[in-house]
């Protein structure tokens, strides 16, 4: 077989493409960024990882081709689509490939509206420490990886495959692992009965396949996919996976996880009650793998994180950032909340949303969860919703989610250039405070974090 990847550069396709590549398959693709001199460190890491790398004109598909592959970003009228099109070449979406290797591989498949990237890291991270060869198909790159010089976000292993499951395309219900984990169902993308049905289609597969459904049981509508069989995690005595006695350490965590007979302390060098939560899904996935919840903790200990998940920046004028991909409104309140838990002195927050009709789509919640989140001692900072080109309607903007705040009671602002409202933001913190910084399908807000941390004087990335 010979693939060839639209839209290569993609964090859900550069992975399947290196992954294939790792396994020995003929790997080429496209990006519309390539060409540039931002793309080149990402088009140097796929050439690396045995990926061959053509500008997004048509010129990389021949006839030698088994398929081209396209996510649902990939638009009508696209010149490597066209070109398949006159060659016959079949277009296979990236969800119909995924489902083809979870389904030749013993998998475990994560998913949920919030923290997929973060758990499917953990799980690959505990069996790796455990010499189990696991493979990795991620939505983020670990550090651990990064550090390496790779994008972070797959490799090809021989055992274990732990795969991120989307729900936001609906492609969810193509998977059929051994192991299946639904995180949580809130709204983001869909209303919520639609998204209840494909993960009670999600459920019933995993069922099907004679796998292990594992969920969260501190989560209602997730819960409501249990059967007698399930494996339901949560905090307290009724589920069996039990965090017990989480502490907030810092920017670390600590927590007890007991399992049938077996109790294990455990330290997670990462923030926040909700990243916690999201250990005891991986820890009940490895325990399915077969792993001790002692070999669990130990593996846990050396975490080194995920890109842009809760990355601390710790200053050396007493400032910490927190760079994190919190972009719904779960997922802010959560980030929020965790930085409340370290913040010395005030917490600000700074987000930038993304997708203009989404946003709009997602006003009232947005609104509610935030405000629910703020103490009256923190402020929250908008900046204007990224655009990524298209015929979008721009009439709607983030102005509007700090005007419903505001009148709720929260100390909420809006400077459109997000360069004036850092600026201004650092300007106002001190010694003891934490600035958290928010938003998601921008491929700059990493480097944005880097040169915010950089102005307001502090030395390097310290990790968690």
């Amino acid at each position: 077989m010979v693939f060839f990847f639209v839209g290569v550069a993609g964090v859900g396709m550069s992975a399947l493409a290196q992954f294939l590549a790792g396994k020995g398959v003929e790997v080429s693709g496209s990006d519309r960024r390539f060409g540039n001199s931002e793309s080149e460190k990402i088009k140097k890491q796929l050439q690396e990882a045995g990926v061959k790398c053509f500008l997004q004109d048509g010129s990389g598909v021949n006839e030698d081709l088994s398929a081209i592959v396209v996510s649902t970003a990939i638009e009508a009228g696209n010149k490597d689509t066209e070109a398949a099109q006159r060659l016959n070449i079949p277009i296979m979406h990236r969800s119909e490939l995924l489902a083809k290797i979870t389904d030749e591989n013993q998998t475990i498949a994560v998913s949920g509206t919030s923290g997929k990237s973060t758990v499917t890291g953990l799980i690959w991270h505990i069996l790796n420490e455990r010499k189990k060869e696991p493979s990795l198909l991620s939505g983020a790159g670990l550090s651990v990886l990064e550090e390496q010089g790779k994008i972070g976000n797959a490799v090809a292993g021989n055992g274990w495959l732990v795969a991120e499951a989307d729900e936001s395309d609906g492609t969810l219900v193509r998977y059929s692992p051994k192991i299946g984990i639904v995180l949580n169902i809130d709204k983001d993308h869909k209303e919520l009965p639609e998204l209840e049905k494909l993960f009670a289609e999600f459920a019933a597969n995993v069922r099907k396949a004679n796998g292990t459904l594992i969920a969260n049981g501190s989560h209602p509508l997730a819960t409501k996919l249990a059967d007698s069989q399930t494996i339901l995690f949560g905090w307290g005595e009724n589920f069996s996976v039990k965090g017990i006695d989480y502490k907030a350490k810092g920017t670390a965590s600590e927590f007890k996880i007991s399992f049938n007979e077996e109790t294990e302390l455990f330290y997670l060098p990462m923030p926040g009650k909700h990243n916690a939560e999201n250990a005891l899904a991986a820890v009940a996935a490895c325990k399915i793998a077969g792993l001790s919840l002692k070999e669990c903790a130990n593996a846990l200990k050396t975490w080194k994180g995920i890109h842009r998940r809760s990355q601390i920046y710790e200053g050396k004028n007493g400032i910490i950032l927190v760079d994190d991909y919190a972009h719904n409104p779960a997922k802010i309140a959560a980030s929020i909340r965790s930085c409340q838990d370290f913040a010395k002195g005030k917490l600000f927050a700074w987000f930038q949303p993304h997708g203009f009709a989404p946003t709009k789509f997602l006003k009232n919640d947005f609104v509610e969860e935030i405000s629910k989140a703020l103490r009256p001692s923190d402020e929250i900072w908008f900046s204007s919703i990224y655009y990524a080109g298209g015929t979008a309607d721009r009439s709607f903007d983030s102005n509007v989610l700090s005007e419903e705040i505001s009148k709720k009671g929260g100390n909420a602002n809006f400077i459109s250039n997000r360069e004036e409202c850092l600026k201004k933001i650092t300007s106002l913190a001190k010694p003891g405070d934490v600035i958290l910084l928010m938003g998601a399908r921008d491929p700059s807000l990493a480097e944005f974090a880097k040169s915010v941390f950089d102005t307001q004087g502090a030395g390097e990335y310290q990790g968690f």
